[in-house]
């Protein structure tokens, strides 16, 4: 095992010099996702998918249980190695995942669950902004349905999915930071508006008033009344609460838009993270929670000294860093290279055989941790 911030490791563990120690490891790390997980859909040439599990089973490598949300994250992920160190031969992976979700979602680009959307069409903006890849048809209908998917239920709000009864932070977060992005992407002013009133929704209703965390959302009565809060603590809650702020944040000359950032990454510090190491939830889809945080923290640190907030812009660096820190540390070796655990505070284990349950084996809990190394490598090049 290395210690902390000690220099990164070859694919077998073996120290490398390398003097930027978090842009190798997040190397090290993408290169094992890509050899566990990476395969074509159905062996058809010129697509890709993340198979949902290592060691897989036959559903898994057939991409029939294939997790539409974790393969946005993949992309994610992707992306942000991409603009570590570009490559034509990444390039082009990304263009082979993205025609392998389409595919594999039958034609389609959305499904019926908003929080899903959200995150493809994010993942998408992105790949397109490093890689030219042309995005318009995809995140036109995505952004149709989440301006369809907002009501007057509970006081406003999208909906988690169609035909339901939940408004949630897993889906109204995304949807605003996807909203105000592609406002300034060529959108229409009313896509800003509605990322600006999705989020007052969320602060209005589903912020702690004595942590300032995030609750995770509220089920909408049939007569348009709030129902039962939902009042579970996720870290992805906080992520996407974090990141819809800092997109509002700038030209706001109230600055309210900042205190609320500044008041999260102070509730993240206090209350979801143990000696700044952000806490994990498991396996399965609560894989992706703690990398999700760390990915907008890793954005607050860049943005928030630049806004007037420089003590909590480096409260967000040191989490995302001690984060790191610990899924490294903590990692195990195995065939491909790092293997990461749900808790990135605990010592990882290697799957035994494919019918061994633990969470290493999820997809999920890999991009997470390559996802905290790449949040490491961006604060460490702002760094520079």
């Amino acid at each position: 095992m290395t210690t902390d911030r000690t220099p990164a490791g070859a694919a077998d563990g073996t120290p490398t010099a390398d003097p930027r120690p978090y842009q190798a490891r997040a190397a090290v790390a993408e290169t094992a996702v890509r050899a566990r997980h990476l395969r074509r859909v159905w062996w058809l040439p010129g697509t890709t998918l993340g198979v949902a599990g290592w060691p897989w089973v036959t559903n898994q490598r057939l991409h029939g249980h294939w997790n539409y949300w974790w393969q946005a994250h993949l992309l994610d992920c992707l992306v942000d190695a991409q603009l570590r160190a570009p490559g034509p031969g990444r390039a082009r992976l990304i263009g082979r995942l993205v025609r392998g979700v389409r595919l594999r979602n039958l034609g389609s680009w959305t499904n019926d669950y908003y929080d899903d959307i959200a995150w493809l069409g994010l993942a998408l903006l992105r790949a397109s902004a490093v890689t030219g890849i042309a995005v318009d048809r995809a995140v036109t209908p995505i952004v149709a349905q989440l301006h369809a998917g907002w009501t007057e239920h509970a006081g406003g709000g999208v909906w988690w999915r169609r035909r339901d009864t939940f408004k949630n932070v897993p889906a109204n977060g995304p949807a605003a930071i996807l909203l105000a992005r592609w406002s300034r992407a060529g959108g229409r002013h009313t896509d800003l508006r509605r990322a600006r009133s999705i989020t007052q929704w969320m602060e209005s209703t589903l912020v702690d008033p004595d942590t300032g965390l995030l609750w995770d959302g509220l089920h909408a009565n049939a007569d348009g009344t709030v129902g039962e809060v939902v009042t579970t603590v996720y870290t992805y809650c906080q992520g996407v609460f974090l990141g819809a702020c800092l997109e509002l944040a700038p030209g706001d000359p109230s600055g309210v838009w900042l205190r609320r950032a500044e008041r999260t990454v102070d509730a993240v510090a206090a209350g979801v993270a143990r000696g700044g190491v952000l806490v994990g939830q498991g396996g399965g889809d609560g894989g992706l929670f703690a990398g999700i945080l760390a990915r907008y923290l890793a954005l607050a640190a860049l943005a928030m000294p630049a806004l007037g907030a420089v003590d909590a812009g480096g409260l967000a660096a040191s989490l995302v860093l001690g984060s790191a820190d610990a899924a490294w540390r903590n990692r195990a070796v195995a065939r491909g290279g790092p293997l990461f655990g749900p808790s990135w505070d605990t010592p990882a284990a290697v799957p035994a055989s494919r019918r061994d349950i633990g969470a290493e084996r999820d997809l999920s809990v890999q991009l997470s941790g390559w996802m905290v190394l790449e949040a490491a490598a961006l604060v460490e090049r702002s760094r520079r």
